[in-house]
């Protein structure tokens, strides 16, 4: 199988993990009133999913250390395809929410291996540009699946996103299980039985690492609380919130590309320092906007495009050069800055969920904080 075919299939893996929250958020506001609980409970959702996939890659991680990523691949789909049918069947937002957490420990496979899949097939600056193509691709999930969301959520309710990722997750399953020759290419990760006590040891990896993920969590801080906070306190529609993640990501396509050539002009530190600026600015605008009453939601559109092109031209070099930090460990490095975007989301989802029904400026708020963390952190280092 080319290069090319094995991209495609591991960025599918991503895309369709990455569904399991994006397909679900326009449900999110509608959900207490059909399982019962309120909306902050509904929140939890999404938070459990996020919880739960932030421990499955630190299993994964450690697994991809000591055994083929092939079958494990193989596994994440299969067991994410069947606890997605699985959550049609709660009866409540207690059981929703514990099936989700379940939902994101097994989904977390594809978003452990697919960047070491990619460093294994392209040189340095090839595997930062497919990085960013990645990144690319994975951003039109945020896109598109709330468009598709909605429709399934009136069209079918909100079961119906469950079945869609259970089918689609299913049959990418079974193509990487018929794959031998593919299964085998990537059949194990670099062998190291360090453990991920030294990652956490060193330094350059830790600050590479917590950049990257509290970037990326500001900005999925607010995306979480959108469609709750467009809604109930915006005075806004389902369709105001995909317009602005349509244009956030249309920017963020647009400089993600664009990232392994400004890592080329001006370097990598500066280039990760400029977009986790960039992201820093549009969240205390954000911030600013919601403080301000009568805001028109359009200025949430505005501002996160700010958001967007700050990540796109970070994203790939920072991903890149938190893996080339981790040296040989790179499974469990990889395991480690996802796992901080995701612990970074969850605990920020439960900080706002009290708030989502009262306006942007608790939001902008908290993801302001962690972004200007993020520039801290990314701050270029003197050799």
């Amino acid at each position: 199988m080319s290069n090319s075919s094995v991209f495609i299939l591991v960025a599918l893996g991503t895309v369709v993990a990455l569904a399991g929250t994006d397909l679900v958020l326009p449900a999110i506001p509608s959900l207490p009133d059909s399982l019962g609980g309120t909306l902050q409970q509904s929140q939890w959702v999404l938070a459990a999913f996020a919880a739960g996939t932030g421990i499955g890659l630190l299993i994964y991680g450690e697994a991809g250390a000591r055994f083929g990523m092939g079958g494990l691949l193989v596994f994440s789909l299969l067991t994410y395809a069947a606890t997605s049918v699985l959550a049609t069947f709660a009866r409540d937002l207690v059981e929703l929410t514990a099936i989700r957490f379940l939902q994101g420990l097994v989904a977390a496979g594809p978003a452990v291996f697919a960047p070491m899949m990619i460093n294994a097939l392209y040189d340095a600056n090839r595997a930062v540009a497919m990085l960013g193509r990645l990144g690319s691709i994975e951003s039109i999930t945020p896109a598109l699946a709330p468009i598709l969301g909605a429709w399934l959520l009136y069209e079918f309710g909100w079961r119906s996103s469950f079945y869609l990722t259970g089918v689609v997750a299913g049959l990418l399953g079974f193509v990487w299980l018929a794959s031998q020759s593919t299964r085998a290419q990537f059949g194990q990760a670099r062998r190291s039985t360090a453990g991920f006590t030294p990652l956490l040891k060193n330094g350059p990896f830790l600050r590479a690492a917590l950049s990257q993920a509290f970037t990326l969590g500001a900005l999925l801080i607010v995306v979480f609380a959108a469609p709750t906070v467009v809604t109930a306190s915006l005075g806004g529609e389902l369709r105001d919130f995909v317009v602005m993640q349509v244009t956030g990501i249309l920017f963020f396509v647009l400089m993600a590309n664009t990232s392994h050539k400004l890592v080329q002009r001006f370097g990598d530190q500066r280039t990760i320092f400029a977009g986790t600026a960039t992201t820093a600015f549009g969240c205390i605008c954000i911030a600013l906007m919601g403080a301000s009453p009568d805001s028109p939601v359009e200025l949430l559109w505005f501002f996160s495009v700010f958001v967007n092109i700050g990540l796109g031209i970070r994203g790939p070099a920072g991903f890149y050069r938190a893996l080339h930090a981790a040296e040989d460990n790179e499974s469990r490095g990889s395991a480690l800055v996802i796992l901080a975007v995701m612990l970074t989301t969850a605990l920020g989802t439960v900080m706002v969920a009290p708030f989502v029904d009262q306006g942007l400026m608790q939001v902008g708020m908290l993801a302001s904080l962690v972004a200007l963390v993020a520039v801290w952190l990314s701050k270029p280092q003197r050799v």
